[in-house]
């Protein structure tokens, strides 16, 4: 009777253990806890707690994003940024003022039709071969050309001189302009205003080499007038003998 009972009790503890121990191993997945009613579920709580952690992430990620997208419109709004000063008209006055002083040139003007007609009646051919009084005004015409094209060149180059100032102005604008432009369209405007000058200032220099050469040719040329003059009057003082 006694090895019955202790038989009897040895399978109710295996039994025990045994339901304890599937206990322990399920109890990890599967735990649930009761408090007042409401049933706790870690493993559905942790679940939560990861989706919440990547709805937050995703949600970070749209705002850099969005900060990235306005950060790059901002950029391109000062790119796109229009240069607050212009030197142009400065520029084109400069150049009119040139233009003037060369169009208002004495006696020969700047054009080919003048000078060759000019030439024909004054410093070439029949004009050193007429008579004495026609020589004397020939002569007279040709000295007048001459002063009038230093008077010219004298002109030209004080407007060019007066043009320095303005232009020193332009070139201190337009590199602070530069200096402090927010994008590249200020830049890049900036740099064609400088263009603009520099080319405003060749076109200074070529009108005083042209004015200048101008006067020397003229020059030169009544010189060359007073030579041949006289070898004819020469020829005619050896004829009259």
């Amino acid at each position: 009777m006694k090895t019955s009972f202790l038989r009897r009790a040895l399978v109710a503890t295996a039994f025990v253990t045994s339901l304890t121990t599937s206990t322990m191993i399920a109890g990890p997945a599967h735990a649930q806890f009761g408090f007042g009613g409401i049933v706790y579920d870690p493993t559905n709580y942790a679940s939560n707690v990861l989706q919440a952690a990547r709805a937050l992430q995703q949600i970070n990620n749209q705002i850099t994003q969005i900060q990235n997208q306005a950060t790059s419109l901002i950029n391109e709004a000062k790119n796109l940024a229009s240069l607050p000063v212009s030197t142009l008209s400065t520029l084109q006055s400069q150049v009119d003022q040139t233009r003037q002083l060369l169009s208002e040139a004495q006696r020969i003007a700047y054009d080919v039709q003048s000078i060759q007609q000019a030439f024909d009646g004054r410093y070439k051919g029949s004009a050193l071969t007429g008579d004495h009084a026609q020589m004397v005004a020939n002569a007279n015409a040709r000295w007048e050309d001459s002063v009038g094209a230093l008077e010219d060149a004298l002109r030209v180059q004080a407007g060019v001189v007066g043009n320095l100032a303005g232009t020193r102005g332009s070139i201190d604008t337009l590199v602070g302009a530069s200096q402090s432009a927010s994008g590249a369209l200020q830049a890049t405007q900036a740099g064609n205003q400088l263009l603009a000058l520099q080319s405003q200032q060749l076109a200074d220099l070529t009108a005083a080499l042209a004015a200048q050469g101008r006067a020397q040719a003229l020059d030169a040329a009544r010189a060359a007038a007073i030579e041949a003059e006289g070898r004819e009057r020469f020829r005619r003082f050896r004829g009259q003998n």
